[in-house]
């Protein structure tokens, strides 16, 4: 097959260099593996001139033959991974926006090399729209932080809590200090996050100790948050784990006044609980935090 390829690549280029670099292979291999084939087909498959090289009439009679071969083997991969997706689970996760992904990367990681059979799917979305795919059973669960109790048709499984922290450019006067409480942030220009859940209960808590956070820039991306941060435009408060160790030109410190937290949970109807897959994510998630 590796021969075929060359073959074909050297149809199509009208070169020897061409279709190697076309390949990814140095060129001497890719000749060596074009002069094994005419050895096994018993004559030359190209004639070179200066302009390149052309399909000798026995290159002119195989090639329709070689191309069939390339079509009916890539039908006999399709057919198998077809047949591989027959005998695998599809499991489908909402994940809520703010959530950092690589937080729960490494888990579902080692749920799937343990668990080949099971095929996941992640849905990142806001926690209303989650919810009412997981309603329409177009979920199996959700992960997200809820700010109120569920309904009753909820099941829920804490899996952590994370404090929220001050986010800040590496240059920034905030470096300088140890501790950070509200009153301090509202001298600095503001980075609102429009997807922040506790974005209501931040405003009340302002409101009730007469702090105004002025927002010089909202989004409703994390990853655009943090890029003006770097930038230096202004500071922001995300959950600790948005922040990845040694982040490049960002600095965190903890809230110190209030302390604010948030309770990750895994979100699922009993239904979804019933079945053996989502079972086993669900104990995979106790153990793995």
């Amino acid at each position: 097959m590796q021969q075929i390829r060359y073959f074909l690549a050297v149809c199509d280029k009208g070169s020897f260099t061409r279709a190697a670099q076309a390949t990814y292979v140095a060129q001497p291999s890719l000749t060596q593996a074009i002069k094994k084939l005419e050895d096994e087909l018993g004559g030359e498959l190209f004639s070179r001139d200066r302009s390149g090289c052309r399909l000798t009439a026995l290159g002119r009679l195989v090639e329709p033959s070689i191309r069939e071969i390339v079509r009916k083997t890539q039908a006999v991969k399709a057919e198998a991974v077809h047949f591989s997706r027959l005998n695998t689970v599809p499991l489908r996760i909402g994940v809520m926006t703010t959530i950092a992904a690589h937080h729960l990367s490494p888990f579902f990681t080692d749920f799937q090399q343990e668990r080949p059979h099971v095929e996941l799917e992640l849905v990142v979305d806001s926690e209303c729209n989650l919810l009412n795919q997981l309603d329409e059973e177009g979920l199996d669960l959700v992960i997200s932080a809820p700010t109120s109790l569920l309904a009753e048709r909820y099941q829920s499984l804490e899996l952590y809590e994370e404090r929220y922290v001050v986010v800040f450019n590496d240059k920034h006067r905030f470096n300088q200090m140890q501790q950070i409480d509200l009153a301090t942030i509202q001298a600095e220009p503001y980075l609102d996050r429009l997807n922040c859940e506790l974005r209501e209960t931040l405003r009340s808590v302002c409101q009730g100790r007469q702090v105004n956070l002025y927002a010089a820039y909202r989004s409703n991306s994390e990853e655009w948050i943090l890029s003006m941060v770097r930038a230096g435009i202004g500071v922001a408060l995300m959950p600790e784990f948005t922040i990845t160790k040694n982040a490049d030109q960002i600095r965190v410190r903890y809230l110190s006044d209030p302390e604010i937290r948030r309770t990750i949970c895994a979100i699922f109807p009993p239904t979804s609980a019933a079945k053996p897959e989502v079972a086993e994510v669900l104990k995979s998630l106790r153990m793995g935090f």
